[in-house]
């Protein structure tokens, strides 16, 4: 049988809401990792404990939190990606191009939302992860990531 333990919960008063937008300029198709961009509004904000929601405003290209040491990784993930939603599949929406219904597929698989649990004001990441803007399109694209914290200011809890 499965054993769990978990901490003894932290309680405050003190909740606040901090928000900036983030411009992230892509090459075009791939991964751009955002986690040092997020970790420095966490630090700019002076965050505490609480959730920081990574919000993506298009939906052609998503959102996810992946291994960030071993670059093969996202380049199987694409593949992936490619055989999923090929882009010579048929699509009926194609106004944009042949890469934008998979680009829209693709987002749908992976999310333009995600969120992440903030602890003494650093993402309760993972030692291998990192947090990525995917973009789906072949060519650059710019692309606005909204960053929200709730939670503590000050490195209470």
């Amino acid at each position: 049988m499965a054993r769990t333990t978990r901490s003894a919960p932290t309680l405050s008063d003190a909740v606040r809401h901090a928000e900036a937008r983030l411009k992230v300029e892509t090459p075009g198709e791939g991964f751009t990792e955002i986690t040092a961009e997020a970790a420095a509004f966490l630090g700019d904000i002076g965050a505490g404990a609480g959730v920081l929601t990574v919000f993506c405003r298009h939906t052609s290209a998503s959102l996810t939190i992946q291994e960030n040491a071993d670059p093969d990784v996202r380049t199987d993930l694409l593949s992936a990606l490619d055989s999923l939603a090929p882009r010579d599949f048929g699509w009926v929406h194609d106004t944009e191009g042949p890469d934008d219904m998979p680009a829209h597929v693709r987002t749908l698989l992976s999310d333009t939302s995600l969120s992440i649990p903030v602890s003494q004001g650093r993402m309760a990441l993972g030692t291998w992860q990192g947090l990525y803007l995917i973009e789906h399109r072949d060519r650059p694209q710019r692309r606005e990531v909204v960053l929200a914290f709730t939670g503590t200011i000050g490195h209470m809890a």
